[in-house]
């Protein structure tokens, strides 16, 4: 989304820029969470994704579970984050902090 790419700029534009590199674990009562982590450069297998002028990378091993996903910005007075609408999400747990994909 527009939000999202602004963070995502604003990011790249720090004093140490990095790229995000989106990812999922094994994790929560559904089966997979999304993991966001900081680098300087892809792995070996990374999808590397630009849209906009702003750069992700997508961990190889995330690519088919997150294919097609809308990533957003949400800030407001109590937190501040990326957020995520999967088409390919079949459930998801209760919190929303985890799904399973069809």
């Amino acid at each position: 989304t527009s939000e999202a790419v602004k963070r995502l700029q604003a990011l790249q534009r720090g004093p140490t820029p990095q790229l995000i590199r989106i990812g999922v674990r094994n994790k929560g009562c559904a089966g997979l969470s999304y993991h966001l982590e900081y680098v300087e450069k892809p792995e070996k297998f990374d999808e590397l994704v630009e849209q906009d002028g702003v750069k992700v990378i997508i961990d190889s091993k995330a690519l088919f579970s997150i294919i097609g996903s809308e990533m957003d910005w949400h800030e407001d007075a109590l937190s501040s984050k990326f957020a995520f609408k999967n088409p390919n999400i079949k459930d998801a747990c209760g919190c929303g902090e985890s799904f399973t994909v069809s």
